[in-house]
C-alpha cells in the first residue's frame, strides 16, 4: 500500500466515525421524541392522537380540558419531564463513574450510591421529620457522598488497590446492607407504607414542577462540568502517566467528575427514589455504537437514559394497569442480565 493509500485511509477513517455517531445522535434525538408520545399515549386509559395534542395544548395555555382524554394525558406531562430528567441524569453519572475508574461495573445502584441517598432520606424522613423536596435534596447529596466515599475506601484497602472486582464487591455489600437498613425502618411504619416505598424502589409517578424545578439546576450544572471534563476523561482511559504527560490533572479531574456524578444521582434520589441499573445499561449500549470518545459518550449517554426510563414507567404503566409497576422495577428487570453479561466475561478489563 502506498503512502498516498495510506493517508487518505486515516483521513477517511474519523470522516467515517462522525458520520456514524451524527446517525446515531440523531437516532438518539427521534428515540426520545417516540419516547416522550408513548408516554404521553399509553397508562390506565389510552388516549388519541388528538387528544395528545388537546392535552398539551391546555396545558401550554394553563387551561383544565374538558375531555377526560387530554386531561389524563396533562397529567402525565409531569411525570414525562421528570422521567427525562432522572434518566439522563443517571445515565451521565454512570458513564461518569465508569470513566473515572475504568470499571465496566460502576454505576450508582451497584455503587451503592442512590441507596445511600435514600437512606438519607428516609431517616429524615423517619426520625428527623424532614419534609419538602429541599429538605430531601439536602439529605440525599450528603447519603450520597458518604456512602461513594466508604465504597470507595472499602474498594481500595488491601493489595492491589482499587480494582473493578474490589469496587463492584464493595458497593454490592453496602447496598445490600444500605437495603436492609431501609426495610427495617420502612416495615414497623405499615401506616405510612406507600409514602416510603417511593423511597425503597424508585418511581416517577409522584413528580411535582415545584420538585423539578428546584433539582433542575443541580442537574444541568453536573451535566455541564462532565461534558467539561469530556477530553480529560478520554486522556484518563489511556492510563494516568500517559493522562499526566498530556498535561491532565489526574487527582483533580477524577475529583471533579466524581462529585459531578454523585451530585446526579442524589439530586435524581431526592426526586424520584432510588432508581438502578440506568447508568450501568445505558453508557454500555452506547459504547457499542458510538465508541469510547467521551465527547460523544456522555451526550449520547444521557439521551438514551432519557429513553430508557421513559419507557420504563410507560410500560411499568401498562403492565400495572389499573395502578403501575414502578420504574425502578422495570430498570432492575432490564439491568440484571446486562449486569451477568458483563460479569461471565472471561477477564475483567477497564475501559
Amino acid at each position: 500500500m502506498t503512502s498516498t493509500a495510506v493517508s487518505r485511509r486515516r483521513a477517511s477513517a474519523p470522516a467515517g466515525d462522525a458520520r456514524r455517531r451524527g446517525v446515531v445522535l440523531a437516532i438518539a434525538i427521534v428515540a426520545v421524541l417516540v419516547s416522550i408520545v408513548l408516554s404521553l399515549s399509553f397508562g390506565s386509559r389510552p388516549v388519541t392522537w388528538n387528544e395528545i395534542v388537546d392535552g398539551i395544548t391546555s396545558w401550554f395555555l394553563g387551561t383544565t380540558p374538558t375531555d377526560i382524554g387530554a386531561l389524563a394525558v396533562q397529567s402525565r406531562i409531569p411525570r414525562t419531564a421528570l422521567a427525562l430528567l432522572a434518566g439522563a441524569a443517571l445515565a451521565l453519572s454512570g458513564a461518569l463513574m465508569q470513566a473515572i475508574t475504568r470499571n465496566p461495573l460502576a454505576d450508582p445502584g451497584i455503587l451503592g450510591v442512590n441507596t445511600g441517598a435514600a437512606l438519607a432520606v428516609v431517616i429524615g424522613i423517619a426520625f428527623l421529620g424532614t419534609t419538602g423536596a429541599f429538605g430531601y435534596l439536602g439529605l440525599a447529596l450528603v447519603g450520597a457522598f458518604v456512602t461513594a466515599f466508604f465504597v470507595y475506601f472499602v474498594g481500595s484497602v488491601g493489595p492491589g488497590g482499587t480494582t473493578p472486582i474490589k469496587l463492584a464487591l464493595a458497593g454490592a455489600a453496602t447496598t445490600a446492607a444500605l437495603s436492609s437498613v431501609v426495610a427495617a425502618i420502612l416495615l414497623p411504619r405499615r401506616d405510612a407504607m406507600d409514602e416510603f416505598r417511593y423511597w425503597q424502589v424508585g418511581n416517577v409517578g409522584r413528580a411535582e414542577w415545584e420538585t423539578m424545578a428546584l433539582v433542575a439546576p443541580i442537574l444541568v450544572i453536573g451535566a455541564a462540568v462532565a461534558i467539561l471534563c469530556a477530553s480529560s476523561l478520554n486522556a484518563l482511559a489511556l492510563g494516568d502517566d500517559v493522562a499526566v504527560g498530556l498535561g491532565v490533572r489526574v487527582g483533580r479531574i477524577r475529583i471533579v467528575a466524581a462529585i459531578a456524578g454523585v451530585t446526579l444521582c442524589a439530586a435524581v434520589t431526592a426526586v424520584a427514589g432510588p432508581i438502578g441499573f440506568v447508568g450501568l445499561m445505558v453508557p454500555h449500549a452506547v459504547r457499542l455504537v458510538s465508541g469510547s470518545d467521551q465527547r460523544w459518550l456522555l451526550p449520547l449517554s444521557a439521551l438514551g437514559g432519557a429513553v430508557l426510563l421513559t419507557l420504563a414507567d410507560t410500560l411499568g404503566r401498562v403492565l400495572g394497569s389499573p395502578g403501575e409497576v414502578e420504574a425502578g422495577i422495570i430498570t432492575a428487570f432490564l439491568g440484571a442480565p446486562v449486569l451477568i453479561a458483563i460479569a461471565r466475561r472471561t477477564r475483567m478489563k477497564a475501559i
